[in-house]
């Protein structure tokens, strides 16, 4: 299999090495640093340097392109303009309704954003277990092709990834809440207690673990964070807004002294808390699910979004369409019964005959 990666920084150097690793696929890069790109080679991530997007992309299977939110759009224009008509295209940017909005109808692109990553970047920090286990959204459309969507899913389970369909809308108000928020009051935290003791003529005392868990993110890479914040404005800032309502419910409930108050809302925090853990810790046996349907653009997409909206986690999937093309079984394995006997459900309500293994 030819891969190829636009981008080699952290994300595409790792994408890199587990191809190379664990897919033994042949990866083609490509990065507008020259260093970047050496550096790659000089770690085993590839078995060529290009010259240009287009050099990398030619005859590839699969692209990533692994470059800065900001910079996405365009590098994945030039790489759709390059690819082949049965080569999937992605990405790995933190946010999705842009890209979305702009490549979508290509049957070729599907949008990706592995939820892996590090306090470094670069590519002298890649490793090719960085996706082990981590939650990789795909936001396919009604445009989507069955066929390269299924390639890209199974590549993604490959790399030890866990691939989940989302999409683009929900998932940049996931992201404004999960990720970008907590970036921003990292950023916040640290500058308050900066000023704080500036003004009272302090020095930084020794932090306890709460403070350094609390902005372990702060000060992220500004040529890859202010991008990130920009593209997502809309939904951080309303993030932001009911953030500063629920700060403003703490402050007056501490002015007035109100210590019932204040015991629910920690207890509040402690319960979503535990219940947040446990949606991440579900699982159970594995059941195997074959849904029949038809042939036609964007029903893998219609059922992998539907299944992620009903929250249900997808551990493997395979496509199997029929001599004729017309119509296929989807195999879906799926744990745990409860989760099993409502993928039935809510495939049979799509029209999608549904039978168990």
């Amino acid at each position: 299999m030819r891969i190829a990666v636009i981008g080699v920084g952290l994300i595409g150097g790792s994408i890199a090495l587990a191809a190379r690793e664990r897919l033994d696929a042949s990866v083609a890069g490509f990065d507008r640093s020259r260093l970047a790109l050496d550096e790659a080679a000089s770690l085993g991530a590839l078995d060529e340097r290009c010259e240009s997007a287009q050099h990398a992309v030619s005859d590839a299977e699969a692209v990533f392109v692994a470059v800065p939110v900001g910079g996405l759009r365009d590098a994945i224009a030039t790489t759709l303009s390059s690819a082949a008509g049965d080569c999937v295209v992605t990405d790995v940017g933190s946010t999705k309704r842009s890209v979305v909005g702009a490549h979508g109808g290509d049957s070729r692109f599907v949008g990706g954003h592995p939820l892996a990553g590090a306090e470094t970047s670069g590519v002298a920090y890649a490793r090719a277990d960085l996706f082990e286990g981590a939650t990789w959204y795909l936001t396919p459309t009604a445009r989507t092709s069955g066929l390269l969507y299924d390639r890209l899913y199974r590549c993604l389970r490959a790399l030890g990834a866990r691939p989940t369909a989302i999409d683009a809308d929900t998932h940049d108000t996931i992201l404004a809440t999960v990720s970008h928020l907590p970036h921003v009051l990292a950023n916040v935290l640290v500058a308050q207690a900066a000023r704080t003791l500036a003004e009272g003529g302090e020095r930084l005392p020794a932090t306890g673990p709460s403070f350094r868990d609390a902005t372990r993110v702060a000060g992220a890479p500004s040529d890859i964070w202010t991008d990130i914040y920009l593209s997502n404005r809309d939904a951080l800032a309303a993030g932001l807004e009911q953030t500063i309502q629920r700060l403003a419910s703490v402050r007056d409930a501490l002015k007035a002294g109100d210590a019932a108050g204040l015991e629910r809302w920690n207890e509040d925090a402690a319960g979503d808390r535990r219940r947040l853990l446990e949606a991440q810790l579900a699982g159970g046996p594995l059941f195997e699910l074959r849904a029949s349907v038809p042939n036609r653009p964007g029903v893998i997409a219609e059922l992998a979004l539907a299944l992620g909206r009903a929250g249900v986690n997808i551990t493997d999937m395979a496509l199997y369409p029929a001599r004729d093309m017309t119509e296929g079984v989807v195999a879906l394995w799926i744990a745990g019964s409860d989760a099993a006997r409502r993928t039935e459900e809510l495939l049979g309500g799509l029209g999608f005959p549904v039978a168990r293994a």
